[in-house]
């Protein structure tokens, strides 16, 4: 690693590195599948679903849900079905609603999040929020746990014509941060975030915590693993 430019930007994902947000996640998705009056989710399945957008986890709990003995009516006349698309829409739009009234209110900023960003932003590094979120949800959960002062831009799921791990935001925020890719760090807690920083030219420190679909975490490519945002100290490859 020596023999690589050193690092002048950074780019951090969101859920799962960050803030632990699959309290916001269960509650918003419950009452969607409420108003479905579809069984529950729970945490466990949620964990599983979430870091490839909004409309996947939807579709996912969806599925999930409608398979459960005794799911699959709507009322007491109108039976639910799984691949209308008019169903899908109507999940996600209740999803969204719940999930503006939940965001945040049942989330936590990880321990060593706050020392990490800090000690960042102290070296004069160019810091981007990169999350397959809906941006509205990401500059609204940011904002609520004072994270958002930390970085310079802030993109999300909608930003671009792809998500994670698709390397194509991964290069668009390096050119937002007029960082080239060999320069830029990618922070992330799953596989989504390594493909996508690997495609991209990036290099990749993953959280030992976070999100990764039950698969081992260092099983996905990266550089460095990290037990907090503030073992990034220990990184000498920082101009």
């Amino acid at each position: 690693m020596n023999r690589l430019p050193p690092i002048r930007a950074v780019i951090v994902d969101l859920d799962g590195t960050m803030v632990d947000t699959l309290g916001d996640f269960q509650v918003a998705l419950n009452g969607m599948l409420a108003e479905l009056r579809l069984p529950a989710v729970e945490r466990l399945s949620v964990e599983l679903a979430v870091g490839k957008g909004s409309e996947h986890l939807v579709r996912t709990v969806l599925a999930q849900q409608l398979a459960l003995p005794g799911a699959g009516l709507s009322s007491a006349k109108a039976p639910l079905r799984p691949t209308g698309e008019h169903l899908v829409g109507r999940a996600l739009e209740r999803y969204q609603y719940h999930y503006r009234q939940s965001n945040g209110l049942h989330a936590e900023v990880y321990p060593g999040v706050v020392e990490g960003l800090a000690m960042l932003k102290a070296k004069g590094l160019a810091l981007a929020c990169l999350t397959n979120k809906p941006l509205e949800f990401a500059q609204t959960l940011l904002k609520k746990k004072t994270l958002d002062g930390y970085f310079s831009q802030v993109f999300g799921g909608d930003s671009f014509e792809r998500k994670k791990p698709d390397p194509l935001p991964l290069r668009k925020t390096c050119e937002a941060l007029g960082a080239d890719p060999a320069q830029t760090l990618m922070v992330g807690d799953s596989q989504n975030d390594a493909l996508a920083a690997r495609a991209a030219g990036c290099r990749i420190a993953l959280v030992t915590y976070g999100y990764n679909h039950g698969e081992p975490i260092d099983q996905a490519p990266h550089d460095w693993m990290l037990n907090a945002l503030s073992d990034l100290r220990n990184l000498a490859d920082f101009s």
